[in-house]
């Protein structure tokens, strides 16, 4: 069961001439409205290979945005985040330090990385494709990010939740993070592809 709704197989007849209308599951129909992404239950990583041999994993701790959704419809949904450069995390204090520096994000001119969207798709009835604007340092370049929606529940304290998993692949260099070193022994040190990883609980507004 998807977040938008799917037309039913079976149109239904809605008048004496015969006229289809689809049919919409109304529990989906219900979650059509505006939240705010919680930033203490969704976690936005990456992924990114050192040294030709492994990965290094980090974490982005401080982020907020939002989601309008449209139970009904797909493309009449949005969505908008914005991350604080300042509170990467990879679990290294002088690695941390060095993606803040003017090598790699240049948090102290650049502190902000935002996504707005521009497009959202159904591909199937529980994945969507959502379409939209990056904006890392001073570039501006399209992203997609397809997303698996996980389900709707009511917590403890009453909210409305929503959640949302799913990854999209980036060349830094895209966005203008070139700074790398060469290995002795052939390549270099960081690659330029970049796996963000998005995992993202959303609280219905009143």
């Amino acid at each position: 069961m998807g977040l938008f709704g799917r037309k039913n197989d079976s149109a239904q007849t809605a008048t004496s001439a015969g006229t289809a209308t689809a049919t919409v599951d109304p529990a989906l129909a219900a979650l059509t409205g505006e939240y705010t992404i919680d930033p203490a239950h969704s976690t936005i990583s990456f992924t990114v290979r050192h040294a030709m041999v492994t990965n290094v994993r980090g974490t982005f701790t401080e982020h907020e945005g939002s989601l309008s959704l449209d139970g009904t419809n797909p493309a009449d949904s949005s969505a908008s985040i914005e991350v604080s450069i300042a509170s990467v995390d990879t679990g290294i204090a002088d690695r941390d330090g060095h993606l803040r520096s003017a090598d790699f994000f240049d948090a102290e001119t650049f502190p902000k990385m935002s996504f707005h969207s521009t497009s959202v798709e159904q591909l199937d009835a529980e994945t969507y494709r959502l379409t939209g604007d990056l904006s890392i340092k001073d570039v501006t370049r399209p992203l997609t990010i397809d997303l698996e929606f996980n389900g709707s529940a009511t917590d403890v304290y009453g909210n409305e939740r929503v959640g949302f998993e799913g990854s999209a692949t980036i060349l830094r260099s895209d966005w203008g993070l070139t700074w790398n070193a060469a290995l002795e022994t052939g390549g270099v040190m960081v690659s330029d592809k970049v796996k963000l990883n998005f995992d993202i609980s959303a609280i219905k507004k009143a």
